[in-house]
């Protein structure tokens, strides 16, 4: 399943994919995702490799060699990782967890599902009753 999630905006983008190939991830999920030039931080699979080519800044993290989070300019922040990635797999395998198992027919609507709910940065009073369908505010008597 290729996603892709911002650093500055926190974003997430994600659909199912058909198989786990260059082409997919780097055409239909990374370059829809990014505007020329911006960075990408992944891992060393040689799927991502494409990126450069496109326009893409890459660096990556090697996993193999114990190696998760780099500081590759010296300021002491470690900017290249791709842990928020992995983080969000941990989530989205937790949301779909309580369904103990998803039919691929469906899969895709909760992982939109998923999406919009890692999206959705706070939950007001307003949202709910639009979600609700409620036109102005209700109180409750006890």
């Amino acid at each position: 399943m290729p996603a892709a999630v911002g650093r500055t905006s926190g974003r997430l983008w994600a659909r199912v994919g058909q198989r786990s190939r260059a082409e997919e991830l780097v055409d239909a999920t990374v370059l829809p995702a990014t505007k020329p030039g911006a960075m990408v931080y992944t891992d060393e699979w040689s799927g991502y490799k494409p990126l450069a080519r496109r326009g893409r800044g890459h660096a990556t993290v090697n996993h193999n060699q114990g190696e998760y989070a780099r500081d590759d300019d010296g300021d002491g922040v470690r900017e290249v990782d791709c842990n928020t990635m992995e983080g969000i797999w941990t989530g989205l395998r937790n949301f779909l967890r309580p369904f103990r198992g998803v039919n691929k027919e469906y899969l895709e609507q909760y992982i939109i599902t998923f999406q919009w709910s890692y999206n959705l940065k706070a939950v007001t009073d307003v949202f709910l009753r639009c979600l609700l369908g409620c036109s102005v505010a209700t109180e409750f008597v006890t």
